[in-house]
C-alpha cells in the first residue's frame, strides 16, 4: 500500500535511479529526456527537451561553446514542457539545484509549476557534492516517498560496499596519481565526489579535491602533472561517444610522452551510466576505478566497464 505521494516525476537520471532502487518505480509518471535507467523507464513521457539540436552529433567544443552563450542569455540549456507536466498532474516533483549545466535548473521547474498545476504539489531538490552528500539526497527522496525503511536498506547495502572495499584497498601499497577527465574541449577534471571515489579506491586524485566543483584545466596544467593514470569519463557521453571523440587528447602536444600514456594506463569510461551520476550506481563506479587501479599494480587491463586507450 503506498503511504506517500503517488505520482511522481522525476526531472534528473540520478533520482530517478534512487526512486527505482527505492523499490517505488511504479510511481514514476514522468522523467527527464536524459533518464534512461533502469531499463524501462524511457517509455515514461518526458517533460524535458535540450536546446542544443542534436546534442549527440554535436562536438564536444561546440556544446561547450553553446551552453556558455545561453547561460550568459541567462537561459538554461533545458526547457520543461509546462503543459504536459500539467497533464502529469505530480504530487512530489524531483529535482536539483546543483548545475545549471547538467540539467533542467530549479527556477525554471519552479516557474514551470507555478504556471502548469493548479495545486502545488511537492518540490524537492538536491545538489550533493560529496559522497556523503549523495547518501543524504538517498534519504531525503526516501523521506519523501515515505518509504524510510527501504532508504535506510538500500543505504545499508551501499555503504556496506563501499566500507569493504575501501579496506581492502587500504592495504594494496602505492596509491597511483589519477586524473579524471570529465570535458575533452576544453579540458575538464573531475570534481564533486570523484576525487573521493579514487582515494577510496586506492588512488591519489590530482588535480580536484574532493567537494568542490569540476574545473577547467589547461593542457600545460595536465602535462606538468604527468599522472599515472588517466580515466576519461566526459559528463554525460556514454563509452561509444568518448571513443570518438578521444582524438581531442590524443592530438595535443606531448600527450604521448605522459606517463599514464607510455605506461598503458589510459582507461575511456561511461561518464554518463557511472561517474557523473549521483546516485546507487556510484558504488559500481568505484568497484570500477578499485578494480582499474589493481590492475595498474598488476599491469594488467580492465575490458568489463572501462575501455583501455594508449597512443594513438
Amino acid at each position: 500500500m503506498v503511504t506517500g505521494p503517488g505520482r511522481v516525476v522525476s526531472l534528473l537520471p540520478s533520482l530517478t535511479e534512487i526512486v527505482c532502487a527505492l523499490g517505488a518505480g511504479d510511481r514514476l509518471v514522468g522523467r527527464s529526456h536524459e533518464c534512461d535507467h533502469p531499463a524501462g523507464v524511457e517509455r515514461l513521457p518526458a517533460v524535458t527537451a535540450p536546446r542544443i539540436p542534436s546534442a549527440q552529433d554535436t562536438p564536444s567544443g561546440e556544446i561547450d561553446r553553446e551552453v556558455r552563450r545561453l547561460l550568459r542569455d541567462a537561459l538554461s540549456p533545458f526547457t520543461v514542457d509546462a503543459e504536459r507536466l500539467r497533464a502529469l498532474a505530480p504530487d512530489l516533483v524531483l529535482t536539483q539545484d546543483q548545475c545549471r549545466a547538467c540539467a533542467v535548473s530549479l527556477p525554471d521547474v519552479e516557474r514551470a509549476l507555478g504556471t502548469a498545476l493548479g495545486g502545488a504539489p511537492q518540490l524537492l531538490s538536491v545538489a550533493p557534492q560529496t559522497l556523503g552528500e549523495v547518501w543524504e539526497s538517498i534519504s531525503a527522496v526516501a523521506g519523501a516517498l515515505g518509504c524510510a525503511a527501504a532508504g535506510r536498506a538500500l543505504l545499508h547495502r551501499l555503504v556496506e560496499r563501499v566500507v569493504r572495499l575501501g579496506e581492502r584497498m587500504a592495504a594494496r601499497g602505492a596509491r597511483p596519481r589519477v586524473v579524471a577527465v570529465e570535458w575533452l574541449e576544453p579540458l575538464m577534471v573531475a570534481g564533486h565526489w570523484t576525487p573521493e571515489l579514487i582515494a577510496i579506491a586506492g588512488g591519489e586524485p590530482v588535480l580536484a579535491r574532493a567537494g568542490e566543483r569540476s574545473r577547467w584545466i589547461s593542457w600545460p596544467e595536465l602535462r606538468a602533472a604527468d599522472p599515472d593514470v588517466i580515466v576519461v569519463a566526459p559528463c554525460g557521453f556514454p563509452l561509444a561517444r568518448t571513443q570518438n571523440e578521444l582524438r581531442l587528447l590524443t592530438s595535443l602536444p606531448g600527450w604521448s610522452a605522459l606517463s599514464a600514456v607510455r605506461d598503458e594506463r589510459v582507461y575511456l569510461a561511461d561518464g554518463n551510466a557511472l561517474f557523473n551520476r549521483p546516485g546507487p550506481r556510484l558504488v559500481d563506479t568505484l568497484e570500477l576505478l578499485a578494480e582499474l587501479l589493481d590492475s595498474t599494480r598488476q599491469r594488467g587491463s580492465i575490458t568489463r566497464f572501462a575501455r583501455h586507450a594508449g597512443s594513438p
